[in-house]
Order: structure tokens, then C-alpha cells, then sequence
């Protein structure tokens, strides 16, 4: 059963680039790199208005009911409101012209349109995210596209692991073609086979030693021996839209004793995590039990040493036209659904040791989950 939109049987405006907005591309699954005017209306039919530009390729390739012209609206809009027009004086007319006098934007709707659309006699509610309370349950059709990004997700990542398999260790580092491998060239080689794959991964960290104590530490510089190294890929494909995501943590050589008990410990944490996601669970629960597990282990969590460090984070995100989107899996009130998508990624970070980090992206199920995510777990390479 779909959970309903919070836009119900309203008039909806939407205003942005489909390409940047998921909202715009949910409702209308076209793709578009400038803002543009999307209007459903309260028994359901799609109108857009659409620039020279684009109008053409609207009409043919999209899911609307309605393109209209965005230059003979702003031709009307100019001969009503004078020359220096603002979007929302145009989108007025449209409203008018199509005998709508209130609409509902989301929270993102820029507030100056509102504003204006207010002052034009057009009464606009703002209503909290998410506004398409069905993209919290995916589709079929929406999990294999989440399962193939993440299979272009994990090829970079065994690029990734086919260089640190190739590369020496000399007087402490890591040597790749008889260079020092960096963390910038390392993540080059994962972006480049993500791309192959159709899909595009910005800022992919690759933080080794002491930067992955910063979990959005992207990471920088040559990379040492016997020391983790996280690696956290979350492409979107050019395709869908949909994104995936994936960490896993590898050694090039030795890991020492302490970084192998904080692996062991982070795996442990993930499969007790994964065992709990079902239709029903508690979200606060499966993150209070993977912190209490950890300290158990003797891996506490709080400020030492000026700053934050064990498991300080969330231990999962939903995914899907958004990388982070509802749920979150934290200290909070929700319950999760048959049909989400989310992580289940517990980390364990220490000064100056390193971090470590294991994320799988995963589909909610009534007795459990399905695991969208194929690689390996590991934590040595020779």
C-alpha cells in the first residue's frame, strides 16, 4: 500500500530545475537543467510551462497532460503587470488562466515567489516535507534503480581495490606505479568507472589515517601503509536520477590489532543494525542498540580529547531521488515502512588512529530487509 502525499487532491506548484530538485523530477520524471513551472492540478492533471527551449521536447518526451508556452504567458504577464516581470507575476496569469486560485508549494518553494503570488491574490500553503509522502516507499521500478546505481557504485569501488591489489608498500606507503598513491588519484580512478557505468560521483571520500575521523572528510595526499582507509561512493545515475550508497574500509597491508578490533566491532554493529530493519521497527531502538553494543565492546562514545569520537553519527539515511532523504535512523521517533530505501552504515572513529565505516544500501521488507548492495566486506589487502 503507498503511503499518501501529503499534496492529497490539491492544486500543487512546483518552480525549480528538475535536474537539481527532486520534487520537480519525482512528479515529473523529466529532465531539466533550468526552473520551470509545474502545476497539477487537483484532479490530477500535469501542466507544464515550458521555455522555447525546452517546449518541444516537453511535449514529445514527457508526462504532462498540458505544455504550455512560457512566452505567451510572459507576454500576458508583461501587458498586466508592466515589463519588469518576477516568475511569480507569470505564474499568476497561468494560475488565473486555468481558474486556480490556491495552491500548496513545499518547503524548498523559494519564499520571494511566494511572497509575490500572495500579493498577486493567489493563496499559497507551505507544507512540510516530505511533500510526496510516497517517495518515503519505493516502487519496484525505483528500487532497481537504486540497484543499478549501486552496481556502478561498486565497480568503482573494485577499480579502487584493483590499484591498492597492485600497488607495493615501500618505506611505509603506498606505491602505485612507482608514485606515491594519493587519495586524489584514488578517487579519480573510482569517479572515472562510475562514469562509465552512465552515473556521475562528486566529493567520493577517500580519507585515510587520521582524516577519517572526520566522516565527510573527503581525504588528501599520499596514502600509508597499514593504516584504514575509508571509502564512501554515492553516484547518481544520469539516467534515473536515483542514487545509491557505499562505504567500505580497507588496509593496503597489516592492519594493526586496534584498527582490527574496531573493524570486527563495526560489522558486528552492522549485522546486529541489518537484523532489526523490518516493516514496523522503531528507528530510535536499532540506533540506541548498535551504540549500547559498541560501548559494550569498550568503543564509547563522546567528546575526548576537544573533540567528537566513537559513533557520533546516524546510523542510516533514506535514498532515493535524494542521497539523504527520509528516514533517518538516529535517536529519533519514526517507524520504518515496507518499501523504504535506506543505509545502515555504524562508524567508530578515534584520534588519531583513523575511522572505520561499513555501509550498505538496503530495501525495508515486512520480515526484514533485501540488501541492494553486492560487495564484499574486507578489511586487508596485500
Amino acid at each position: 500500500m503507498r503511503t499518501r502525499s501529503r499534496a492529497g487532491h490539491r492544486n500543487v506548484l512546483l518552480y525549480a530545475p528538475s535536474e537539481a530538485d527532486a520534487n520537480v523530477l519525482y512528479a515529473t520524471h523529466f529532465f531539466c537543467p533550468d526552473p520551470f513551472i509545474f502545476i497539477r492540478t487537483n484532479k490530477g492533471k500535469r501542466i507544464y510551462v515550458m521555455s522555447d527551449l525546452e517546449i518541444d521536447r516537453a511535449r514529445r518526451t514527457s508526462n504532462a497532460d498540458r505544455v504550455l508556452s512560457l512566452s505567451h504567458y510572459t507576454r500576458a504577464a508583461g501587458m498586466r503587470y508592466g515589463k519588469r516581470l518576477h516568475p511569480a507575476d507569470v505564474m499568476a496569469v497561468v494560475l488565473r488562466d486555468l481558474r486556480i486560485r490556491s495552491v500548496i508549494v513545499p518547503e524548498s518553494f523559494p519564499s520571494g515567489v511566494t511572497d509575490r503570488l500572495r500579493d498577486r491574490g493567489i493563496a499559497v500553503r507551505v507544507v512540510r516535507d516530505p511533500f510526496f509522502a510516497e517517495r518515503l516507499r519505493k516502487t519496484p521500478a525505483e528500487a532497481g534503480a537504486i540497484r543499478g546505481t549501486m552496481r556502478a557504485a561498486e565497480k568503482g569501488l573494485q577499480a579502487a581495490v584493483d590499484v591498492l591489489r597492485k600497488s607495493v608498500i615501500r618505506n611505509g606507503w603506498v606505491v602505485h606505479r612507482d608514485r606515491r598513491l594519493t587519495a586524489e588519484a584514488l578517487r579519480e580512478v573510482i569517479e572515472g568507472a562510475v562514469f562509465a557505468c552512465g552515473c556521475i560521483a562528486t566529493h567520493t571520500i577517500v580519507a585515510h589515517g587520521a582524516q577519517g575521523c572526520d566522516p565527510h572528510q573527503a581525504g588528501s595526499g599520499p596514502i600509508r601503509a597499514h593504516q584504514p582507509v575509508i571509502l564512501d561512493v554515492f553516484p547518481r545515475s544520469t539516467r534515473t536520477g536515483y542514487y545509491a550508497d557505499i562505504t567500505r574500509t580497507l588496509v593496503k597491508g597489516k592492519a594493526p590489532d586496534r584498527v582490527k578490533d574496531m573493524y570486527d566491532a563495526v560489522l558486528a554493529g552492522q549485522r546486529l543494525g541489518l537484523r532489526m530493519l523490518r516493516h514496523g521497527a522503531r528507528t530510535a531502538p536499532i540506533h540506541r542498540t548498535i551504540l549500547d553494543f559498541f560501548a559494550g565492546r569498550g568503543f564509547e562514545t563522546g567528546r575526548m580529547g576537544g573533540r567528537m569520537q566513537g559513533f557520533f553519527h546516524a546510523t542510516g539515511h533514506g535514498v532515493g531521488l535524494d542521497l539523504h532523504e527520509p528516514p533517518r535512523i538516529a535517536i529519533n521517533d519514526l517507524v520504518l515502512a515496507e518499501g523504504m530505501v535506506v543505509t545502515v552504515e555504524p562508524g567508530l572513529y578515534y584520534h588519531p588512529t583513523g575511522g572505520i565505516r561499513i555501509e550498505d544500501t538496503v530495501m525495508v521488507t515486512r520480515r526484514g530487509i533485501r540488501n541492494l548492495t553486492r560487495f564484499p566486506k574486507f578489511l586487508e589487502i596485500d
